[in-house]
């Protein structure tokens, strides 16, 4: 976790940006939320804002002209996301 982060550094990502790919691949009760940047204790709407926000973001066509290797990175997240949303939606009963 802390090569992650010093990589993180070096890349000059947000702590929100590290820990959301961190949570990736560390399953922890709150990693889906850390996944779409946000605290547990938000509100449905928060929820559903940040993740139309990260979609966007990481979304494959938004990424195209950024090269392969950031398009596979983007591919991934993209998938994270969407996992998290639904699992965090069966969660709360959305």
């Amino acid at each position: 976790m802390e090569i992650i982060r010093e990589i993180g550094q070096h890349l000059k990502l947000s702590e929100a940006d590290v820990d959301a790919i961190m949570a990736i691949f560390i399953k922890d009760t709150n990693s889906y939320y850390k996944i779409l940047e946000i605290d547990p204790s938000g509100s449905d709407q928060d929820v559903k804002k940040a993740y139309r926000l990260m979609a966007t973001r990481f979304h494959p066509d938004k990424v195209q002209h950024l090269g392969p290797e950031f398009q596979k990175m983007a591919e991934e997240k993209f998938k994270a996301i969407n996992e998290a949303y639904q699992q965090i939606k069966i969660d709360r009963g959305i």
